[in-house]
C-alpha cells in the first residue's frame, strides 16, 4: 500500500529527497495547480509519496545532465545556483523593485569572493578594492560589493535605473521612512474611505470567487484541462462572457467609471480610472515630501505598486498586450479574474515589505563606497561624475584606481531598457535616452544590430580602461550565441584568458 503523507511531510520528504528546501507552500502549490493529487476529502490533504517521488524524480538532475551535454563536461554546474529558492536569490533590497535582465547575486559574489575552487583558480577581489559596472541595471553588483568590503561604481543610461541602484545602496532613516509612509497610507485610505470604486470591487470578487468554485474549482479544472477532459478556451470563453454581463450590471449599479478617456500615454492607455485616481494623489503627497533621499525611496515604491497595478492580464504583466478592462479567463490561475480598482492592497504591501528589506540589509553593510552614476558607458568621465556626486569616493578612486569591472552587458535585441519601466517614466517625468542604448529589443538581431552591439560593448570597455589599474581583470555575464566577444575583446585592447560556464 502506498505511503500518504500529510502536507508538513511531503515537505520534509521533498527536502530530503531532492536536497534542496522545499516548503509546504511548494506542496500546497503543487496541489493548488494540479502537478500532484491530494488523496482525501475529509479537510486534511494527503498526498501519495510514490506520486510526489515520480514528480520530483522527473527532473531532478535532468537539468544538469542536459546543459553538460549541449555545453561541455566542464560546465560549472555551481553556477546554474540550482539549488537556490527565490527567496534566496531576491534576498533583502535586491527586489525592491522588479527588473528584467538582472543577475542574482550569488553570481557575483562567487567572483567577487575571496573563495577559490575547482573552477574559480585565483582571486581577482578583495576588501577595500574598487569594482566597476558599466551596465548597472538595478545594482546587483553595487549591493554585493557592499556586503563583501568592496567599493563600487555602477554606470547606467537610464535614469530610473539609477534611481533604483541609489536607492538600494543608500542608508536609510528607518524610523522617518516608517513615518512617511504611515502619513501617506492613512490618507490614502482615508481618500478612498467612501469611494464607490472599492464597494464595486468587494462585490465584484465575492460574485466571482462564487462563480469560480462552481465553474472553475481548484484544482479539479486545472487537472482536467491538462488532460484535454475540456476543451479549456473554448469553455473558458463562454464562462468569460458570462460574467461579463454582472460585471457590466454591476458597474451600472454602482455608477462607477470604468476607463480614462483615452491618450497615448502610458498612464492614460495602462491604469483603470479609479487606480489613476489613487496614483494621482499619492504622487502629489510625495512630491511634498522635503528630503530628497526619502522621497527617492517613496518614489521607487509608488512605482513598484503602479507596476502591479496595470490593466493587463495577470499573464501578461511582462509584456503588455492589451489593456483589459473587465473580467477575462486567466490561464495562469486557471479561473475568471479582473483587473485592479485599487492600488491600496499593493501600496500597503509593499511600504512593509521595503522597511522589512532595509532592514535585513543593515545587518549587512559595511563601511564602503556604492553609487551609480548616470550617463553614457561609452564616453562619461568617471572620475568627474564622481567629484560630483561623493568627493571622498573620488579621492579614494583617484588614488587607487578600479580593480576591475564585473557587469553584465544587455543581451542582443533582447530587452527596451527604458520601455521596461515606461510607467515611471510618464508618471516622474524623467528623460528618455532609448537611442543610447546598446541591443535594445527594438533593433532586432539583424547582422547590422549585431555589429552594432559588438561596436557599442567595445566603446564601453575602451573608455573604462582609463579609469582601471595596471592590472585589472573584466569579468562579463553574456550569453554570446553570436560570437561576439573574441571581436569585443580584440577592440577594447582586451584578451579572453578563461570562459566560465
Amino acid at each position: 500500500m502506498a505511503a500518504l503523507l500529510t502536507i508538513k511531510e511531503a515537505a520534509h520528504f521533498a527536502t530530503e529527497y531532492t536536497k534542496r528546501n522545499v516548503t509546504t507552500s511548494n506542496i500546497s502549490y503543487l496541489i493548488n495547480y494540479g502537478r500532484i493529487n491530494k488523496v482525501g476529502d475529509n479537510g486534511t490533504s494527503l498526498i501519495d509519496q510514490e506520486e510526489l517521488t515520480k514528480y520530483y524524480g522527473s527532473f531532478l538532475g535532468q537539468r544538469e545532465a542536459q546543459w553538460k551535454g549541449q555545453l561541455g563536461a566542464d560546465l560549472n554546474w555551481a553556477l546554474s545556483f540550482d539549488t537556490l529558492k527565490e527567496a534566496e536569490t531576491t534576498k533583502h533590497v535586491h527586489r525592491l523593485h522588479p527588473y528584467k535582465g538582472k543577475f542574482i547575486p550569488q553570481l557575483v559574489e562567487y567572483f567577487l569572493d575571496s573563495h577559490t575552487d575547482e573552477f574559480k583558480q585565483q582571486v581577482c577581489f578583495k576588501r577595500g578594492d574598487i569594482v566597476l559596472d558599466p551596465f548597472c541595471g538595478s545594482g546587483t553588483t553595487l549591493i554585493q560589493a557592499n556586503e563583501l568590503g568592496l567599493h563600487a561604481v555602477g554606470i547606467d543610461i537610464s535614469a530610473f535605473n539609477t534611481l533604483i541602484s541609489n536607492v538600494k545602496i543608500q542608508q536609510v532613516d528607518l524610523p522617518e521612512l516608517y513615518s512617511a509612509l504611515k502619513n501617506i497610507t492613512s490618507a490614502l485610505r482615508s481618500y478612498v474611505q467612501d469611494a464607490k470604486h472599492l464597494a464595486f470591487e468587494a462585490r465584484l470578487s465575492t460574485e466571482l470567487s462564487s462563480y469560480n468554485n462552481r465553474f472553475f474549482p481548484s484544482p479539479e479544472f486545472k487537472i482536467r484541462a491538462r488532460k484535454k477532459e475540456i476543451n479549456e478556451f473554448e469553455y473558458a470563453a463562454y464562462h468569460e462572457k458570462e460574467t461579463q454581463l454582472f460585471f457590466h450590471r454591476l458597474v451600472s449599479e454602482f455608477d462607477i467609471k470604468v476607463t480614462q478617456n483615452g491618450g497615448a500615454r502610458f498612464l492614460e492607455k495602462w491604469y483603470l480610472q479609479p487606480v489613476r485616481d489613487e496614483i494621482d494623489f499619492v504622487f502629489a503627497m510625495i512630491e511634498k515630501i522635503p528630503d530628497s533621499n526619502l522621497k527617492k525611496i517613496v518614489t521607487l515604491i509608488l512605482s513598484r505598486t503602479i507596476r502591479s497595478c496595470r490593466a493587463t492580464t495577470h499573464a501578461d504583466l511582462a509584456t503588455l498586450l492589451e489593456p483589459v478592462t473587465t473580467t477575462y479567463y486567466c490561464a495562469k490561475h486557471g479561473k475568471i479574474c479582473k483587473p485592479l480598482f485599487s492600488i491600496l492592497s499593493w501600496w500597503e504591501r509593499y511600504s512593509h515589505d521595503t522597511i522589512k528589506r532595509f532592514a535585513e540589509f543593515d545587518k549587512l553593510r559595511t563601511g564602503t563606497h556604492q553609487i551609480c552614476v548616470h550617463g553614457n558607458s561609452a564616453k562619461i568621465d568617471i572620475w568627474q561624475a564622481l567629484a560630483k556626486e561623493n568627493r571622498n569616493f573620488y579621492e579614494l578612486a583617484k588614488e587607487q584606481k578600479i580593480r576591475g569591472i564585473f557587469s553584465s552587458p544587455p543581451y542582443v535585441g533582447l530587452i527596451d531598457y527604458h520601455e521596461q519601466h515606461a510607467y515611471a517614466y510618464d508618471l516622474f517625468g524623467f528623460a528618455r535616452k532609448d537611442d543610447e542604448e546598446i541591443g535594445p529589443l527594438s533593433k532586432k538581431q539583424s547582422k547590422a544590430a549585431q555589429q552594432d552591439y559588438a561596436n557599442g560593448i567595445s566603446l564601453v570597455l575602451n573608455n573604462a580602461r582609463q579609469f582601471l589599474a595596471n592590472d585589472y581583470d573584466v569579468f562579463l555575464v553574456a550569453n554570446d550565441k553570436y560570437g561576439l566577444y573574441p571581436q569585443i575583446a580584440e577592440n577594447a585592447g582586451m584578451q579572453i584568458v578563461n570562459q566560465h560556464k
